[in-house]
């Protein structure tokens, strides 16, 4: 099988302000302090005119913690940097959604650093572009590919969970044939082997350049790509304040695509939500993706703004409980927790309705073999209290709710409305605000007894979702420590089906899954999110991915 080479990117849209911004671009220090920045006095020249056309000024809640993918917590604006800063050897094709959105295309690979992909009965075999190079000039080789994917599959944690995935677990499947060629051996029929290639963690590395800053204790040089890009990407870091600003400028012998429009990027992290929507409201800002839902809604009213909404692919805002240790590990009370969560109160109040509900689905809807599906809990405090005297705990307990600073946005007002219900059964929950930079970290330790969060598979397949979130082999996203037989038998099960092509088996081992989550509820869906990203009306370009991040080659600014 073979993938066309890249296409070109949308069009852009015009729309002249010619106004320079000359303190917005030198105050990451007020930015980051959270302070209001004034305007700039309106002084025009070409190269002002020019250069402003040419950088685009992002302002979020929070920034990346680790510039590299395969490093120890990466957070999720992590996930940024690396997919512009780096290649993989595919990615996807684009597809216009009914409002115009430009998405991710799951079903159609394209090339990035492969010129040629044949895919065969047990391997695939990439043929690499010759005229590829890494930002410091260095030729692309079959082995900086091969370096790269054994990394990803070695190192550990989350990066090499995704490659276990798609049933990539072992650097003997990784084959230099030739200089330009390397083969990708298949331990098995499996699905999400080719999709899970095109994903953010299969990038590919500078490997000489790595290996010069490895040590006897970190062969991998996770210290030095934490604080520097190693990549062949469209973009570069060349400056890094971490939680304030980091800046990327254009690679300019970037070849694997059209040249970007955008020559710099300057992303400054914006603590004050008020501060982010002053900036944009202003034009000081080209675009924030991290505002209260209620903003987005008055920004999207007043039409000053383009502001696009786009479902997160496979993903979920969830409320988890560590189902290993008291109270948690009685099914009563998780069921109890289900039934006393204020769903439609934080639909109105966290979200502004943007989102899809979860919860409430009706007693005699049957099970579907799709993913996201709402659960049949609904908001019901006596049923609640029941099952709280009968888990033996009629007058309560104190507890934990934690969330990740880091998306306050939505994380801290869904908590409150959360912590006020739960008191209504006795669950006295103290809220645990952690920061973004720690979040990930902490997570993974299995110990917070209540905790909400969002998981966005990033291969859009019923089964991948559970792998991550349910299985009980070791899964990291399983921060439940949740283990099933049952539920093992039918992810696995649903996997095998699918690689066969039984749809039959497959559908049936689906809703098994979906039944048994729902039973057994060790974490309860609240709603699926939608990215919502404001943008001035002279940005254009903007594409939705499965990491719910911007892809800043494809991004014009007018």
């Amino acid at each position: 099988m073979s993938s066309p080479k890249n296409g070109k990117r949308p069009a852009s849209s015009t729309d002249s302000k010619g106004m320079a911004r000359r303190e917005v671009l030198k105050s990451a220090g007020a930015l980051a302090a959270g302070a209001v920045l004034p305007a700039a006095p309106a002084v025009w020249s070409p190269a002002k005119a020019q250069a402003r056309q040419e950088t685009l000024l992002i302002v979020s809640e929070s920034g990346p913690n680790n510039l590299d993918i395969h490093g120890r917590g990466t957070n999720v604006p992590g996930y940024e940097v690396s997919w512009n800063s780096y290649d993989r050897l595919i990615s996807h094709e684009m597809k216009t959604l009914p409002n115009g959105t430009q998405y991710y295309d799951r079903e159609k690979f394209k090339m990035e650093l492969a010129d040629d992909m044949n895919v065969g009965d047990m391997s695939a075999t990439f043929k690499l572009r010759k005229d590829a190079k890494f930002q410091d000039g260095t030729p692309v080789t079959a082995k900086d590919v091969k370096w790269s994917l054994d990394r990803a599959v070695s190192v550990g944690g989350f990066p090499t969970f995704q490659m276990a995935a798609g049933s990539l677990t072992k650097a003997e499947q990784f084959v230099v044939v030739d200089d330009h060629t390397v083969r990708v051996d298949f331990l098995k029929k499996d699905r999400l082997t080719i999709p899970d290639l095109a994903v953010i963690v299969p990038c590919v590395l500078n490997s000489g350049l790595v290996k010069k800053n490895a040590t006897a204790e970190d062969p991998w040089g996770l210290e030095y790509t934490k604080q520097n890009t190693a990549g062949s990407g469209a973009y570069k870091v060349t400056k890094w304040t971490p939680g304030a600003e980091i800046i990327l400028e254009r690679n300019e012998d970037w070849k694997l695509g059209p040249k970007p429009k955008v020559r710099r990027i300057v992303w400054r992290m914006a603590p004050s939500a008020g501060n982010r929507r002053a900036l944009l409201e202003r034009g000081d800002a080209d675009i924030s993706y991290e505002l209260p839902n209620k903003d987005f809604v008055e920004l999207r009213d007043a039409g000053k703004l383009n502001i696009v909404s786009t479902p997160f692919s496979n993903g979920i805002q969830y409320l988890g409980m560590n189902v290993t240790k008291p109270p948690f590990d009685n099914l009563k009370v998780r069921q109890a927790v289900a039934y006393a969560i204020p769903y439609q109160k934080i639909m109105d109040a966290a979200l502004f309705g943007l989102g899809k509900p979860m919860f409430g689905a009706p007693a005699e809807k049957a099970t579907e073999a799709i993913w996201p599906q709402a659960h049949k809990f609904k908001t019901d405090i006596a049923k609640a209290k029941q099952l709280m005297a009968e888990a033996g705990h009629p007058n309560g307990f104190d507890t934990t709710l934690s969330f990740d600073l880091g998306f306050a946005t939505i994380n801290e007002p869904l908590c409150v409305l959360t912590q006020e219900s739960l008191a209504q059964i006795g669950i006295r929950a103290e809220i645990n605000k952690i920061p973004g930079a720690n979040w990930r970290t902490e997570l993974n330790k299995k110990v917070l007894p209540l905790y909400t969060n969002v998981f966005s598979g990033w291969l859009d397949y019923p089964e991948y979702f559970f792998i991550w979130c349910y299985s009980g082999k070791n899964s990291i996203f399983n921060t439940m420590s949740y283990v099933s037989k049952e539920m093992d038998g039918f992810i696995d099960a649903a996997g095998t089906a699918a690689s066969a092509g039984d749809n039959a088996t497959y559908q049936k081992n689906v809703k098994g899954f979906v039944d048994q989550a729902f039973t057994d509820i060790p974490r309860i869906p609240l709603f699926q999110p939608l990215s919502t990203v404001a943008m001035q009306k002279n940005v254009s370009g903007y594409q939705y991915w499965f990491h719910r991040r911007l892809d800043y080659r494809a991004l014009v600014k007018g």
